[in-house]
């Protein structure tokens, strides 16, 4: 495998990158990681022959504005580290699976759950990377410090994105006093680096191209997948093979996203609205996707009240976690619905999704207040 550095020199020499000093901060970082990681690796061979230990390496916390170049660099090092058992996820998908599993710890009613769900993690992963750290509920923020000491201890190696600087995380949350602790622990554990350089990737690959395209059609499909490809590096070529994932909604039940990759997520109205969803469901979207693309919104009416309800909800979380919106649909924002219950409140809505049309919404971080 070759190194981060030599990886982020090819981008450069494409075009595809710009110099960037916070870019080469991080990229040296990650490079000692990926190196020590392997040396952890060899050294767990050393261990059990010669009794030699070998230092965990420290993990990083890479924070910054949104389009910066944070994912992209920790991928570089994820597919560069030679280790085994690794693993990387966006954080709120992992946060969800880390209450499922202390829940089904919990009916065993065999003491603290957090300690045999940290030793199942590490077990299955000595890496991990975590995409787009943000808190934003209590629970999440009740459990971290403890499950992360207990990870740290357990021997994984962390890296993780953000749109905040650790001291920003779960600001203004209930009881935040309690989460002080998980803060001192990234400081005191994790290398934090920050990436705010003068160029803006994901706002340049948007800027100067629509973000709401009517009518719906083919015209309309193939500008949509033309900005999927500018987001994801996704290579056109291959888009028969385009991810898919299941989104975990809670109660057992998941939500299909028939293509996702790298924060951006591709759904039809029908399967987002046309169906019985509510506020949690869209919420679970708007945590787990910077960027959502919907087609095939059609122009409502008296008979779609239930569907514009739940387009409204739909919004209201996208624009809450200020999600960018890329839409084909059959009527401009404030013609979509001009008639049937809910028609009055709906403007506020269509309001709502012309400003997230604006270079200064898209601008925002994913989570940003």
């Amino acid at each position: 495998m070759t190194n981060v550095s030599a990886r982020y020199r090819a981008l450069l020499a494409a075009g595809e990158l710009r110099p960037d000093a916070d870019q080469r901060k991080a990229v040296i970082a990650l490079d000692r990681l990926a190196t020590e990681l392997r040396a952890q690796a060899d050294g767990g061979l050393l261990s059990r022959l010669f009794g030699r230990r070998v230092p965990q390496p420290r993990g990083i916390y890479l924070w910054g504005g949104v389009g910066r170049g944070k994912s992209m660099l920790m991928d570089l090092a994820f597919e560069s580290v030679a280790v085994e058992r690794k693993r990387r996820v966006h954080f709120n998908e992992f946060m969800l699976e880390v209450h499922e599993r202390l829940r089904v710890e919990r009916l065993k009613e065999e003491g603290d759950p957090i300690p045999p769900v940290a030793k199942a993690i590490a077990a299955e992963a000595r890496f991990l990377a975590f995409d787009e750290m943000v808190i934003n509920n209590s629970a999440d923020a009740m459990i971290l410090s403890r499950l992360f000491t207990q990870l740290l201890a357990e021997g994984v190696t962390v890296v993780t994105t953000s749109n905040r600087p650790p001291r920003d995380l779960y600001l203004d949350g209930l009881n935040r006093e309690l989460f002080l602790p998980f803060i001192f622990l990234i400081e005191r554990e994790l290398e934090v680096i920050p990436l705010n350089g003068p160029t803006d990737y994901r706002l340049e690959r948007l800027g100067g191209y629509p973000t709401w395209y009517v009518p719906n059609g083919p015209e309309a499909t193939a500008a949509l997948a033309a900005a999927f490809f500018r987001l994801t590096d996704y290579p056109p070529e291959d888009r028969a093979h385009v991810p898919s994932c299941d989104l975990q909604l809670g109660g057992g039940r998941d939500l299909h996203v028939p293509k996702c990759l790298k924060g951006v997520a591709v759904f039809s109205f029908k399967r987002l609205c046309g169906e019985a969803r509510g506020a949690p469901d869209y919420l679970a979207v708007a945590r787990r996707f910077h960027t959502v693309v919907i087609v095939g919104i059609p122009k409502m009416g008296p008979e779609n009240r239930n569907e514009a309800a739940r387009f409204v909800t739909l919004i209201d979380s996208l624009y809450e976690h200020k999600v960018k919106l890329l839409a084909a649909a059959d009527a401009e924002p404030e013609h979509l619905y001009q008639a049937g219950d809910g028609a009055f409140e709906f403007e506020r809505t269509a309001s709502r999704l012309i400003e997230m049309q604006s270079e200064e919404y898209l601008a925002r971080g994913h989570g940003s207040e």
